[in-house]
Parts: C-alpha cells; structure tokens; sequence
C-alpha cells in the first residue's frame, strides 16, 4: 500500500484534520490524524491493518503474538494480528504504567511485536516495550500504521511502519507565527502534558 493510497483513506474518513493541535506529547502541530474516524470503518481498517501484517510478515518473520497499548493501539493491534494469524493481547495503564492484565499472557517462546496506531515520539510504544521486558517477554519489534516522525521516533526496538509522514511538531514555546496565531484544540486521548 502506497502512501498516497494511506492518505487517501485518512482523507476519505475526515480523519486528515488541518488547524492548531496539542498532540499527546504536549507538542504542536498545524495536522492531526484522528485515526478514530477511519477505525469507525471495518472496511477501511482491515486494508491498512492486512498490508501492515503484510510489512511484519516480510520484516519480521516468525511473531507468535501481537501487544498493543491501550486504548489507541487496540483495534489495529486486533485486526493486523488477524491478518497474522496470531492471538492479540493489550497493556492497560495502572497507575500510570502499562499492565499486562485481563488473564492474557506471554510464553517463553513468543516473539512479541507491539501494534500501535500512530507513532509520533514514540513514548506509548516505548513504555509498552518496557512493560513487557519487565514480564520477560521476547519483543522483536513494533510496527505501526502511520508513523509521523518520518524515522526519528525512539521505540526501543525496530519500528516497522505501514507509511512514514513527517508532520511538523513544535514546543509550545516555539510555534511558527502562522501556527500561534490559531487557537490551539487538544483532539488526542492521553491525558499527559509535556512529554517528549
């Protein structure tokens, strides 16, 4: 799947949106991918998520088992570990770190990879890896449908992304005038400031 092919479904399901954005991280940014609106869509979903599974089938052989953080990182990490043939399990945050709760488990012999939706810093997959090493599971990888620090996100381990699109993301303190001059909307889920 192409990346002009990715796009166009963000933009077919209104999830492209253009303004003044406060992402996760506390950064800014003038594009937000609402990657809810195109979840709504099963349709639209299973073609990203099969050419996903498609990329870890060819980049990472061999994953037994799928990991995503919750909540964003559920529906993709379902729906490519469908197309892998493999189970999905989630990280939930208790007290503010990622569980692995609800009965699910990792056997010594899994070769675990982590599906998040979008990847922009990096830090849920990173603290998701993290959780997971600290149960001793083997992850291999992560992979994600959009990752939009075009290469530059730390995940911790090897990041497998369906398409890189850079976007511009800038400290609060250092927006462009054209960005400043838009009142600024926090469209995103987390509920954590600041992070870089």
């Amino acid at each position: 799947m192409t990346k002009d092919e990715v796009l166009a479904i963000f933009r077919e399901c209104g999830a492209m949106l253009e303004g003044h954005f406060i992402l996760s991280s506390g950064l800014r940014s003038p594009v937000f991918l609402q990657k809810a609106k195109v979840f709504q869509y099963a349709h639209q979903t299973e073609k990203l998520c099969k050419a996903l599974a498609e990329r870890i089938k060819a980049e990472v052989p061999g994953v037994t088992k799928v990991v995503s953080p919750a909540i964003g990182g559920i529906i993709p990490g379902y729906e490519t570990s469908r197309h892998l043939g493999v189970p999905a399990l989630y990280t939930e945050r208790v007290e503010g770190k990622f569980e692995l709760r609800r009965g699910f488990e990792i056997e010594p012999g899994d070769k675990v990879i982590v599906v998040e939706d979008i990847v922009s810093t990096g830090l849920s997959i990173r603290e998701c890896v993290e959780a997971l090493r600290g149960i001793g599971a083997n992850v291999v990888a992560a992979a994600c449908l959009i990752d939009r620090s075009g290469g530059e996100a730390d995940v911790g381990v090897p990041l497998v992304s369906l398409i890189e699109f850079k976007v511009p993301a800038y400290p609060a303190d250092q927006l462009p005038p054209e960005l400043a001059a838009i009142p600024a909307i926090k469209p995103g889920s987390r509920g954590i400031q600041g992070v870089k």
